[in-house]
């Protein structure tokens, strides 16, 4: 099998772009976290081009920048990227705006060059987090999912499902699958899959499945449509209950030493479980997260500990610990405001480097009450590049300020969209 996205960025690294002259050898398999479009496994390969064709010189450093990239790990370039990637990662020049510690300065006051230094960085600063966030069970059950009803709609099937999040404890969740004739299955006829994550609504799932609500909240079923396979699970404020301080103190009941955001950490982890047991129909190393206001939240945190998320989009989640109601018992509590905190959601962006990742903001002035993103969410992406480009790739991390509000128009889904076409292989 040839493999067109390292053929065409090969040539491009050494200048040439015709690569039907190409000959293939083949040299073993891709690492298995390799996300390559269209493709669920290929081969890996070495071109050999005719001396007459490529300087020996500018061939043998291409070779060489791939070998080292596998060897520090780092999964190698994709085919391609949203044309508009510049754009969004164009520095913004403001004045007084959050001061955030750098992420490449270690424990000791220690700068961080390597990728090595940065990854025992990126453990410690991992595990500060989930000390704070409280435990967790262990294990979670195994997935058995119970079909409660069936839609057919426009390019896909909707199933509402139940299953267990933790042991003994049922949840619902919206499968969506676009039908066989919708383009973007794999050599294996997978898919890639999406764990989309509703905002704060009274209609929670039946929003972002396009049960009912404007067409702005539905997500899940417009991304359906376009070739995702994708999972909306239920927030657990909304499951059983309409009162969310009494689905807080319900599972303060269970976990007293968690806070609630690990929890909701927790059931958007198992919704990539869900997606990871269809087996035989979703790519497991092609699996996203998006998410509108508190499923942007979501899908920060799920991007940031879960390392089956290949790329992901967070909408006006408010990336600041200041910029919205964080301090909520529902999210992360009061500890957030403390003078000695000295968490911020820069460190998160830190751990999901060096995976693709948009940030949506709507702010429509100087940062608005009415939005959560916008301006002042340039220094959590500023802090972050560098940690992006020790990994010797392409940065792949950008905020997007639509200045429409907190809401998602459709000029702003079709770029969410062409992100997650683009980083998911679609």
């Amino acid at each position: 099998m040839l493999a067109r996205a390292w053929s065409t960025r090969l040539c491009r690294a050494v200048g040439y772009f015709n690569c039907y002259a190409i000959h293939w050898v083949h040299i073993g398999q891709l690492p298995p976290d390799h996300p390559v479009p269209q493709v669920s496994r290929v081969s890996s390969f070495v071109p050999i081009l005719p001396a007459s064709m490529v300087p020996r010189r500018k061939f043998l450093r291409a070779i060489v920048s791939v070998l080292i990239a596998w060897a520090a790990g780092v999964p190698p370039a994709l085919a391609r990227d949203v044309s508009w990637l510049a754009d969004v990662q164009r520095p913004l020049q403001l004045a007084d705006l959050p001061q955030l510690t750098p992420l490449l300065v270690d424990a000791d006051g220690q700068s961080i060059t390597t990728l090595d230094a940065w990854k025992a960085e990126r453990d410690r600063i991992r595990g500060r987090w989930l000390k704070f966030l409280g435990p967790m069970p262990a294990k979670p059950p195994a997935v058995r999912l119970e079909v409660l009803r069936r839609d057919e709609l426009p390019g896909c099937q909707r199933q509402l499902i139940r299953y267990e999040s933790e042991s003994g404890l049922p949840v619902e969740g919206y499968l969506l699958r676009p039908h066989a004739d919708v383009p973007g299955r794999d050599a294996k006829g997978r898919r890639a899959g999406l764990v989309a994550l509703h905002q704060w609504s009274p209609d929670s799932i039946d929003g972002i499945a396009g049960v009912r609500g404007p067409d702005a909240q539905h997500l899940g079923l417009k991304l359906a449509q376009q070739g995702f396979i994708v999972f909306c699970p239920r927030c657990f404020l909304w499951q059983n209950t309409d009162d969310h301080r009494q689905a807080v103190d319900e599972f303060r009941r269970r976990h007293p030493r968690t806070l609630a955001m690990h929890k909701m950490l927790w059931d958007a982890r198992r919704g990539v479980d869900v997606l990871v047991s269809l087996t035989n129909e979703v790519d497991e190393k092609r699996i996203g997260a998006v998410g509108h206001s508190l499923g942007a939240k979501e899908t920060l945190y799920l991007a940031a500990f879960d390392e089956r998320i290949t790329a992901a989009v967070a909408s006006e989640a408010g990336i600041g610990l200041t910029f919205s109601d964080w301090d909520a018992p529902f999210y992360l509590g009061e500890a957030v405001r403390a003078a000695n905190f000295h968490l911020d959601h820069h460190q998160l962006l830190g751990l999901i480097a060096p995976r693709p990742f948009l940030i949506l903001a709507g702010e429509t002035g100087p940062p608005a009450p009415s939005t959560d993103d916008g301006d002042r969410t340039w220094p959590y992406v500023a802090a972050a590049l560098p940690v992006y480009r020790l990994y010797g790739s392409i940065p792949r991390i950008g905020l997007y300020d639509h200045r429409e509000g907190h809401t998602i128009s459709e000029a702003t889904f079709a770029r969410l969209a062409e992100w997650l076409r683009t980083y998911l292989g679609v």
